[in-house]
């Protein structure tokens, strides 16, 4: 779409934005699903060292993910520089996803630990081209904070349909997790999906063209830190692991606790957990798409997270093998229900980052702060991966054993299912207690969106003591820091 048409904000633009997180919501459901399931159990690889993969994988993050988001930021296209890169990325990051779950045939381990490796951060190269530009894009198709929340939930139900799908679909497709073969069908499958969703919000989306950030690749390291001064910032990474981490540590674990602890996965039972589980969080998004819009993205966290952390305990008490399934897939929907309305608030929150920071930095960047985000998402994944790793290993989990579909032992599937329950707790407790000091509201927002239309000589309003105080409590710094281009580096402010 040109950016001189008149863009409506009905129900059919808001699908068309959010089909691109298909593949953001269920590419990382079959990697944290299937990726250590697929070295450990296909592959052989042993559980620790399969589990440092996507995390080693962040130290090339770390690079790409800034550089990107200082790319998107300075580039100038017919298309808006956010959109020109979904094209690109949309294919880059579909054929990636596809090389990550080739198989070859060596017997040295080191070999195969390098070349999973290098395929993991080509698919998270592949990634970051997508959507760190995708999620710099709400910010630059639309000012209002409560149209920013009808996007935002429209794009998180594209999330949970694609959770969904790539929950469901590839446990009919990987009948026995040692099937190499399945593993790449399936990939090749929903590489495909992947590219054709993305493809439509490109076409789908538009962009207000903005003049090209002048800085320069050098600076993209110590612009991406500098984002870090913004207190809702800080704020809402924390929102971010604490929220993520605990669907990632649990999508991740789900194989291992249905096989091993329930040893119901030849009996379907993963898929009546995962079907559950990602079709209580589809409604849970449309219940509470209407609480974010009448209240706040802070205040559907609140009520969000305490339902997930009810069905997460209460899973304390069905964890063995034998036990009725019912009251397991009632805590699994619990646990759906309540990520619905944590997930889809923080996403949205994450499109108010870029106008604190442009407050700060009188700077309008909203691809380095969703270069950022982006890689708050990638770490969160792989601090999941890497923690399920060690955490398998430490209860004694055997990758020899399962690699010849032998049962693990009774203390290591008691392990499991603690391991499974017990850490997905203690991250919901941190995300209640972030949730509950968040800064930022309708009402705040409506004052940094003024106040920086004041700075550009917009309005002409005073400023008062509470708009003040707003500005200091949402972006951390004194009212006379704010607006100010050295805070887009990593110098101090006297």
């Amino acid at each position: 779409m040109g950016e001189n048409q008149k863009h409506s904000y009905g129900l059919g633009s808001r699908i068309l934005y959010g089909m691109a997180e298909f593949y953001g919501g269920g590419a990382f459901v079959i990697i944290n699903t299937f990726f250590i399931v697929f070295l450990t159990t296909a592959i052989g690889m042993p559980a620790a060292l399969a589990g440092t993969i996507p995390l080693v994988g962040k130290i090339w993050d770390a690079i790409s993910d800034p550089i990107m988001g200082n790319i998107t930021d300075r580039t100038k296209s017919k298309f808006g520089s956010k959109r020109f890169y979904i094209l690109i990325g949309g294919i880059v990051s579909s054929a990636t996803f596809i090389t990550m779950w080739l198989s070859i045939k060596s017997q040295s381990m080191a070999m195969l630990y390098v070349f999973y490796l290098f395929m993991y951060c080509l698919f998270s190269t592949g990634f970051t081209i997508l959507m760190v530009p995708y999620n710099g894009l709400l910010p630059d198709m639309i000012d209002s904070y409560a149209m920013r929340s009808k996007f935002s939930s429209i794009r998180m139900i594209w999330s949970t349909l694609g959770s969904m799908v790539c929950g469901l679909v590839p446990t009919l497709i990987i009948k026995t997790p040692t099937d190499k073969r399945a593993y790449l069908q399936c990939a090749v499958l929903f590489g495909i999906l992947f590219l054709i969703t993305s493809m439509v919000t490109f076409f789908g989306t538009w962009e207000k063209q903005k003049e090209p950030v002048k800085s320069s690749l050098s600076e993209s390291f110590p612009q991406a830190v500098s984002v870090f001064k913004s207190h809702s910032f800080r704020m809402f990474l924390g929102l971010y692991l604490f929220g993520q981490c605990g669907m990632d540590f649990v999508s991740g674990m789900a194989v291992y606790y249905v096989k091993e602890v329930l040893n119901g996965y030849e009996n379907g039972y993963f898929t009546y957990l995962m079907a559950v589980l990602l079709l209580s969080q589809l409604v849970g998004m449309v219940v509470f798409a209407p609480i974010m819009s009448s209240t706040s993205k802070r205040t559907t966290i609140l009520i969000g997270a305490p339902i997930r952390l009810l069905g997460t305990l209460g899973l304390l008490f069905f964890s063995y093998e034998g036990a009725n399934l019912i009251p397991i897939l009632v805590m699994t929907a619990f646990i759906g229900f309540g990520n619905a309305g944590t997930l889809s608030a923080i996403f949205a929150a994450m499109a108010d980052m870029a106008e604190v920071d442009e407050l700060i930095t009188s700077i309008h960047r909203p691809g380095i702060v969703s270069g950022m985000a982006t890689f708050a998402r990638k770490i969160s994944s792989g601090l999941s991966a890497a923690a399920i790793g060690f955490l398998l290993s430490a209860v004694g989990y055997d990758s020899v054993l399962a690699n010849q579909e032998i049962r693990q032992s009774a203390a290591t599937q008691r392990g499991i299912a603690l391991v499974y329950i017990i850490v997905p707790a203690i991250l919901i407790t941190g995300l209640i207690i972030v949730g509950i000091i968040f800064p930022i509201t309708a009402k705040e927002f409506a004052v940094i969106q003024k106040e920086i239309a004041r700075r550009k000589g917009e309005d002409t309003s005073k400023t008062t003591q509470e708009d003040i105080a707003i500005c200091e409590k949402v972006t951390g710094l004194s009212y006379d820091q704010l607006w100010n281009k050295k805070n887009a580096t990593l110098s101090k402010n006297k």
